[in-house]
């Protein structure tokens, strides 16, 4: 399998699975089994996870390794808050105040800090490019996230973005799903928020459990059920790995267990599409998914209107990589 197949199936993979989960988005599992027994079926488009996952490809195709978060920040104020007139449709938390922090005339790291939604999972949803940019050197993919997240998140939300680096970049290197959940853990601090919550769906997994079972536990282990919004990244990042290691790095089964744990269920969804696709490469991504996923529509980001997956993937993979 080359590299350029599993950077194709890492950015197929969480198109696929940000178009999956996108329906069940904010559903608790019992919500999502009465209206579909298992989600398996992509019904419609994806979301702003695909599109910001395209951005940060952007930011590593134009800057690659010099890439830092003054020019991350350069880029928001060129390239997104230009076309963005009135309110951002479909974004989350974390982006929607880094625009209105940039606006203000702030710079990173105060833009990320500034709207106090740091522990979102917007970093998380789109690290997966920083990943296959470092096939088999998770610190360099953790450190170039950590650039980005800068910019729009502070604490649990960078750490949730270095871990699914770190994880892509063990998994495009053609690692086993173990060994990548524990690359997710070396780039994070082990008495975090998301490493704690990493290790505990890592030992419920491990256990015997039929589905409904298992996916009682997973939500009893990691959500914070007081909380009324979903997209906490240390809930949506071992939720996330929770698939994985569930699905055993096969996209289809990582991905439909991913988003039948509702909460950010899109999130969740393309995080273990593009982990699992990384691993499994672009014919590891259902035919029948790959078939319903075009060029995004810039509902979010306009400026990135009219661009498929793959040929973002295709621009990553472009330069020569030792042993892949």
């Amino acid at each position: 399998m080359t590299y350029r197949d599993r950077a194709r199936g890492c950015l197929l993979g969480l198109a696929a699975g940000d178009a999956l989960g996108a329906p069940a988005e904010n559903l608790s599992p019992a919500q999502i089994r009465q209206k579909w027994g298992r989600l398996t079926e992509i019904e419609g488009g994806g979301t702003d996870d695909t599109e910001y996952a395209i951005f940060a490809a952007s930011l590593l195709v134009a800057h690659g390794h010099e890439l830092t978060s003054a020019l991350v920040a350069a880029a928001y104020r060129e390239q997104i808050i230009p076309l963005v007139d009135g309110p951002m449709r479909g974004a989350g938390f974390s982006e929607l105040g880094t625009v209105q922090a940039l606006r203000r005339g702030l710079e990173p790291p105060l833009s990320g800090l500034a709207h106090q939604h740091g522990w979102s999972d917007g970093l998380a949803m789109r690290a997966a490019p920083y990943g296959i940019f470092c096939p088999g050197d998770p610190g360099e993919a953790a450190r170039l996230v950590a650039e980005d997240g800068q910019v729009s998140g502070s604490g649990e939300g960078i750490l949730g973005g270095r871990a699914i680096a770190g994880a892509v970049a063990a998994a495009i290197a053609g690692a086993a799903p173990p060994d990548v959940v524990e690359a997710a853990l070396s780039v994070v601090p082990a008495d975090s928020w998301t490493a704690r919550n990493i290790a505990r769906v890592r030992d419920v997994v491990a256990g015997p459990a039929a589905h409904e079972e298992l996916v009682e536990a997973l939500h009893e282990a990691v959500v914070v059920r007081h909380y009324p919004w979903t997209d906490v990244a240390p809930e949506a990042v071992a939720l996330a790995l929770a698939a994985y290691l569930a699905g055993r790095g096969d996209v289809e089964a990582s991905v439909t267990f991913g988003v039948s744990l509702g909460r950010d269920a899109d999130t969740i969804g393309a995080i273990a599409g593009a982990v699992a696709g990384a691993g499994q490469g672009e014919r590891g991504v259902p035919e029948r998914w790959a078939a319903r996923i075009g060029p995004v529509t810039g509902k979010c980001l306009p400026f990135v209107a009219g661009r498929h997956v793959l040929d973002v993937a295709d621009e990553l993979a472009s330069r020569p990589v030792e042993g892949l």
